[in-house]
């Protein structure tokens, strides 16, 4: 069984039912079908052939997932750019990955100008909406290709997407998928993350261009509708799950906080709400409780990245528990357990397994796992060993196999030879009652070499001193990890999934030092 076959056949099967949702456009699956192997067709009648990679510069929309499902079926790589990235990023992406078409929304036609003779290798810019000079019209493209299946043979091994990561420093690069990955994704998300339910509905609230787009296929495998908002906003989202009865949808850990913190929200049916997947950075336990309070036990923690998509690590809405059974409740602060088609473990820095409690680097191995970094031998060596991907993650693993991640090793701030998660120190900060969402950072410290910084925003309505604060933290972290120095700030830099961004947090503090440790 290959992802193209069962994309036809979940087509077929389906034909008459709704597929996607975006505005006033409804799409059943037979249209849609349609117009995705029109779009594959038109892509062949360009010229571009299996492995060449196509890219794409959009915010949400039904055009997306068109991309994304006549790639499979062409055997083209996909290329998703972050649409709140500058023009010089994608250029360099575009570069990098050696695509041969962009297809971008209307609201990118300025960068597009800009892109043009910053990379030359692009020979056919397709614009969704209207045409101009050197541009494709996306329509036009699907109105004079052929509706019938794509002819390209696609296999296993061949490249399916490219997928950039933003890293930690560097160049971002490029994560190479190949079409056996995500069959693996598609399986591993039908078994272990979205159990059926008759009324189901998936709302891409989140970037399609990251962890809300991989839940495209398993879907569409089933039937499911797709309702697309265009970009985040919380009020549209609220109104959206009341309006579609939405079931599922993937969250960022601060979209989840923005939603528990809406002054509207109890102005909105959720009742729907079944299972609200949340993951891409740590979620705070104090803030994941309030949202429990709010909506119900309708979370699921995952844990996973594009070198091991996706997810591979779960705590399913039944182990959300808040009350009874301490021990229950303790593992609120953990990424919960490996899916079953995913071996997963947390090991020391020989590659051994770690005892419960002590702290290791979290790797896994699977037919999940990428095939390497494009272009970048050495990166790839230094992640992929002896088969296993090293994810960079610190975390501990209890008596019961659930995994806590600590940190990032990356990120660790050392202070007087001391080893500080930043995490840690976050999870306390959040318990603090005016507190709403912080970034722990290291800044130079010319006797310690690093100390503690902390980073934060309150809630709205409340208010609290930089010194409250520190008093506040003496009582409840250790010495060695309390924060030194705190600033309150209006808002944190987060990427356009909604992760905070720790590393520009802790950047000023580090200008003009050839050291930064």
């Amino acid at each position: 069984m290959d992802l193209r076959t069962l994309i036809t056949s979940a087509a077929h099967r389906h034909r008459q039912a709704t597929a996607v949702v975006d505005g006033a456009r409804r799409l059943s699956f037979r249209d849609a079908h349609e117009r995705i192997n029109r779009l594959a067709n038109g892509l062949a009648g360009l010229g571009l052939r299996k492995g060449d990679r196509v890219a794409s510069l959009q915010f949400n929309s039904h055009e997306v997932l068109e991309v994304d499902l006549a790639c499979v079926k062409s055997g083209l790589a996909r290329v998703l750019l972050n649409a709140r990235a500058a023009a010089a990023d994608h250029a360099y992406i575009l570069a990098d990955c050696g695509a041969r078409a962009l297809v971008f929304g209307p609201e990118f036609a300025d960068d597009v100008e800009q892109l043009r003779p910053a990379v030359p290798g692009i020979e056919h810019w397709i614009s969704t909406r209207g045409s101009g000079a050197g541009t494709v019209d996306y329509e036009a493209l699907l109105a004079a290709a052929t509706p019938d299946e794509p002819s390209a043979h696609v296999g296993g091994e061949d490249l399916h997407s490219l997928y950039y990561t933003s890293g930690t420093t560097g160049r971002p690069k490029g994560v190479m998928l190949v079409q056996r990955n995500w069959l693996a994704l598609v399986r591993n998300h039908l078994i272990d993350i979205f159990p059926p339910r008759a009324d189901d509905v998936l709302l891409h609230a989140a970037p399609m261009t990251h962890a809300s787009g991989a839940f495209i296929i398993a879907h569409w495998i089933r039937g499911v509708p797709q309702v697309v908002l265009p970009r985040w906003d919380e009020a549209e989202c609220l109104a959206a799950i009341q309006r579609e009865r939405v079931t599922t949808l993937f969250l960022a850990p601060t979209m989840v906080i923005k939603l528990v913190a809406h002054p509207g929200l109890d102005r909105y049916d959720v009742s729907s709400l079944g299972n609200v997947v949340y993951g891409g950075a740590p979620m705070p336990v104090e803030r994941l409780r309030e949202a429990l309070e709010r909506f119900g036990p309708v979370f699921r923690q995952g844990y996973g990245l594009w070198e091991a998509p996706q997810l591979i690590i779960t705590l399913p809405p039944e182990e959300h528990v808040t009350g009874g059974d301490p021990t229950r409740m303790a593992r609120l602060a953990s990424a919960g357990r490996p899916i079953t088609f995913a071996e997963v473990r947390v090991v020391d820095d020989g590659g051994r397994p770690v005892a419960p409690g002590q702290r290791g680097e979290i790797v896994s191995r699977g037919d999940h796992v990428m095939l390497g970094y494009w272009q970048r031998p050495d990166a790839t060596a230094e992640v992929l060993k002896d088969g296993w991907l090293h994810t960079g993650d610190i975390a501990t693993v209890d008596e019961d196999g659930y995994i806590y991640v600590v940190d990032r090793k990356k990120e660790m701030i050392i202070s007087g030879g001391s080893n500080i998660y930043p995490r840690e120190v976050e999870e306390v900060l959040h318990t603090h009652p005016a507190v709403l969402e912080v970034a722990v950072v290291g800044v130079p410290d010319d006797t310690w070499g690093e100390s503690v910084k902390a980073v934060l925003t309150l809630k709205p309505g409340l208010a609290a001193t930089e010194q409250e604060i520190l008093v506040w933290c003496r009582e409840r972290i250790a010495g060695y990890k309390r924060p030194r120095s705190v600033e309150i700030v209006g808002e944190l830099p987060k990427s356009a999934y909604g992760k905070i961004l720790r590393r520009e947090v802790r950047e000023p503090y580090w200008q003009g030092r050839t050291r930064r440790v």
